[in-house]
C-alpha cells in the first residue's frame, strides 16, 4: 500500500498538520523539523494526494494562464514553461488568450472561468495605466510584463532594456555602426519594443554612434510577415546600414528572409540579431543571435508567487522579480 500522510508523521515524529505545512511549503517550519519530514518523506516513498488536498481547502487545483497569441513562439513556449511549473507543484493549467485586445483582457478578469481556478498569471499588453483598478480582484493574480499597472499585484518582468543594451554592444564590437531596428512603434507607456529600442539607442549614444531615424522599420504587430514588411520599409528608403536588431527573433527571422531575397548576405553584408531566443532560431541558417530572456525564470516565479498566495498570507503588495537573461551569439552575427 501506498505511504500516508499520518506513515510519514510517524516516522519523522512530528504531527500530520507539520507534515502538511512541510508539503505545500509552509515558512513557519523549522529547519530542522522539515529536514526530518523530508527524510521520512524520501524513505517512504510518500506522494501527495493533490486532489484530496485541493477538495479539503476547497479550491481547484488549477492555475489559469492568459496571454496575448499562443501562435507567437515566445508565448507558446513561456505557457510550456509555466505548465511545467504549475505541475511540480501539483497544478494543471488552463490557458487563455486575449488576442492583446483590452476588452478581452478586461473580459478575463471578469469572466465565470475564475471560479474554476485557483489564480491567475496574466499576460497584459492591451491594458494601460488607468485600466489599473480593474486589476483590484478578490483571487490571487500575478502579473507578467512590462507594465505593472497595480501596485498590490504580485510582477515579474524580463530586463528588456538592458538585454538590449547587451546586443547592441555586441554589435558594436563586430564593427557595426549602422543598426536598423525592426519591429519599433510609438506605442505609448513602457512596453517591450519602447524598452529594447531605448536600450538599443542608450548604448550607441554612449558609444558616440548617431542612430538615423531612417533605419526604423515600424511593425504592428510582432509576426515574421511584420519583420519582412519592415525590412522592406528599410531597403526601399535607400539608406545604407550593416546590421539588423529585430525586437523579438520572428521580426529578424522575416527580416532574414528579405536580406536574402535582395541579395545581402548574414552575416557578411549585414549582422542580424532578435531577442526571445525561440526555437526556430537556433535552426535557422545562418542560426539567430539573440537574448535568452529568462521563460523558465519568469514561468517559476510567476507560479511560486501565486502558489505562495495560495498557501500563506501571499508574497505581500508589489512583489517584483526580474529575470535575468543570457546573449547567445550565433552565426547571424559572429559568421
Amino acid at each position: 500500500m501506498s505511504a500516508t500522510m499520518r506513515d510519514v508523521a510517524r516516522l519523522a515524529g512530528v504531527s500530520v498538520k507539520t507534515v502538511s505545512n512541510v508539503v505545500n511549503d509552509f515558512p513557519y517550519v523549522s529547519e530542522r523539523t522539515r529536514a526530518r519530514v523530508l527524510a521520512a518523506i524520501a524513505e517512504l516513498g510518500y506522494r501527495m494526494n493533490f486532489s484530496a488536498r485541493n477538495l479539503s481547502l476547497g479550491r481547484t487545483g488549477m492555475l489559469a494562464l492568459a496571454v496575448p497569441e499562443l501562435r507567437l513562439p515566445y508565448f507558446a513556449e513561456l505557457a510550456d514553461a509555466v505548465i511545467a511549473a504549475a505541475a511540480e507543484r501539483g497544478y494543471t493549467v488552463l490557458i487563455e488568450q486575449t488576442g492583446g485586445v483590452r476588452e478581452r483582457e478586461l473580459a478575463v478578469l471578469t469572466s465565470d472561468r475564475r471560479r474554476m481556478t485557483d489564480g491567475l498569471i496574466f499576460s497584459p499588453i492591451g491594458l494601460r495605466a488607468a485600466d489599473g483598478a480593474q486589476l483590484d480582484v478578490d483571487y490571487p493574480m500575478v502579473l507578467l510584463g512590462e507594465r505593472a499597472l497595480h501596485a498590490g499585484v504580485p510582477h515579474v518582468a524580463m530586463a528588456n532594456a538592458e538585454a538590449a543594451r547587451a546586443v547592441a554592444g555586441h554589435l558594436l564590437s563586430v564593427g557595426r555602426r549602422r543598426i536598423a531596428v525592426v519591429g519599433s512603434s510609438d506605442e505609448p507607456g513602457p512596453s517591450a519594443g519602447s524598452l529594447r529600442t531605448r536600450g538599443l539607442l542608450d548604448t550607441l549614444a554612449a558609444a558616440g554612434v548617431t542612430h538615423d531615424p531612417a533605419l526604423v522599420g515600424e511593425a504592428l504587430e510582432w509576426t515574421r510577415a511584420a519583420g519582412a514588411a519592415a525590412m522592406r520599409q528599410v531597403l526601399d528608403r535607400g539608406v545604407e546600414f550593416d546590421a539588423v536588431f529585430g525586437l523579438n527573433d520572428v521580426l529578424a527571422l522575416g527580416a532574414m528572409r528579405v536580406l536574402y531575397e535582395r541579395g545581402l548576405r548574414v552575416p557578411q553584408d549585414v549582422a542580424v540579431a532578435g531577442f526571445d531566443d525561440i526555437e526556430d532560431g537556433r535552426f535557422s541558417r545562418p542560426s539567430l543571435t539573440t537574448v535568452e530572456p529568462g521563460k523558465a525564470e519568469i514561468a517559476g516565479s510567476a507560479v511560486a508567487l501565486l502558489v505562495e498566495h495560495l498557501t500563506t498570507t501571499g508574497p505581500g503588495p508589489g512583489a517584483s522579480v526580474v529575470a535575468g537573461f543570457r546573449l547567445h551569439v550565433r552565426e547571424s552575427t559572429a559568421g
